[in-house]
Order: structure tokens, then sequence, then C-alpha cells
């Protein structure tokens, strides 16, 4: 078969299958925990207020209890995975860098005028690479405090560091906040850009029309 008729071979796939897998079992992790971390917060509150109870899961307290530990195991081992294959994969040094704050600021601005490419979703911009790795940290706070506050005792310079169980608690509250502000940015983000949901379910993504792309 003479080059010019040999087929080519299909493009790899914008995100690939074990990226999606963790993706979609991280999301589901991180619904339960909120959720189940609302009502055990509820029994204990914080701060003057209680979440609603139909935004809650578990029923009571011990049922929330064993949502929330169960959805942390998984959690955590789905992170560690994300975590291993982005490194090993070289996958992490592609998206995530380089970041700088001048990229992030020139980023930054060109989304508030509306300047900001989507064409290639293989490339993130310097506000979704600061955006992901946040959650990132963000996630491992969040288990991190999560520990103190399920083995206070087992993890005792863990505890000190965070001022305390009491400390701890704030603190584990704090990270789910952050974390909860970032998936509303994040569906805002794809609700800009319903193309980079394909490629979540898909891993690819039929190309923006000329003119159609979004903001």
């Amino acid at each position: 078969m003479s080059s010019a008729t040999r087929p080519t071979p299909p493009e790899p796939p914008i995100q690939p299958l074990w990226l999606r897998v963790a993706h979609w079992t991280n999301a589901l992790a991180v619904l339960l925990m909120v959720a189940s971390g609302w009502r055990i917060y509820n029994a204990s509150p914080l701060f003057g207020w209680r979440f609603p109870n139909a935004l809650t899961l578990g029923g009571w307290l011990g049922g929330a209890l064993q949502w929330h530990f169960a959805a942390m195991w998984l959690l955590a081992l789905n992170g560690l995975a994300y975590l291993a294959l982005n490194l090993l994969s070289g996958r992490m040094a592609r998206r995530f860098l380089p970041l700088t704050p001048g990229g992030v600021w020139r980023d930054a601005q060109a989304a508030l005028h509306g300047r900001l490419s989507h064409a290639d979703l293989r490339h993130y911009n310097q506000v979704q690479r600061l955006a992901y790795l946040f959650a990132v940290a963000d996630l491992v706070l969040l288990v991190l405090s999560g520990l103190v506050l399920w083995k206070s005792v087992q993890f005792p310079l863990l505890r000190e560091l965070m001022g305390g169980y009491e400390g701890a608690r704030r603190v584990h509250f704090a990270a789910m906040a952050l974390l909860v502000a970032f998936v509303a940015l994040h569906l805002a983000m794809v609700a800009l850009v319903p193309r980079s949901l394909l490629t979540m379910l898909s891993g690819r993504a039929a190309q923006p029309r000329a003119g159609k792309e979004a903001p």
C-alpha cells in the first residue's frame, strides 16, 4: 500500500480513559463527602446556622459518618492513583506547567475581556492550571484535616499544626467551602465551553464552528 493511500492513524484522545475514570470517580466521592459532611456539621454546628436536611446525606449522624468514611477511602485511593498516573505519564508537567504570576494575570485579563481561546482543549491556560492545582492541594488539606478529626490521638503533629481538634474542624470546613466554590466555578466554565464536557465523556470533542467559539 502506497503512502498516499495509507490510512491516517487516529489521534490520541484529548482525555485518556484512565483520566476520565478518575475524574468521574472523584466527582462521585466529593459529592458523597460534601453531602454527608453537611449532615455531620448539622449535628454540631461551628456557626449559628445549619445546612438544609434535604441537601445532606445519611439521615442521622451515624449514617452520615458511615457515608463519609466510605467516600473518604474512595477519594483518597482514587486521588493517589490520579496523582501517580499524572506524574508517571508526564501529563502533570505537560498540562500544568509552566505556571507564573504574570501568565496567570495575562490569561485572567484575557478571560475577563472575552479574548481567551478555547479552540484547543488539549491546552490549559494558566488560570485553569492554577485552579486545578489549587483543587489538588485543597483536597490534600481536606484529607489531612479529616484524619485529625477521625483519629486525633494517632496524628498529634497534624493536630497541633492545625491548632488542635477545634482548629482542625475549622480547617476542614474551610477546605470544604473552597472545594464547593471550585466545583461551582468549574461547572460555570463547562457551561461556557460545553465541548469540554464531551471530552470527559468520550475523550474527544468536535471542533468549534468558525465564529462560534465560547468566550
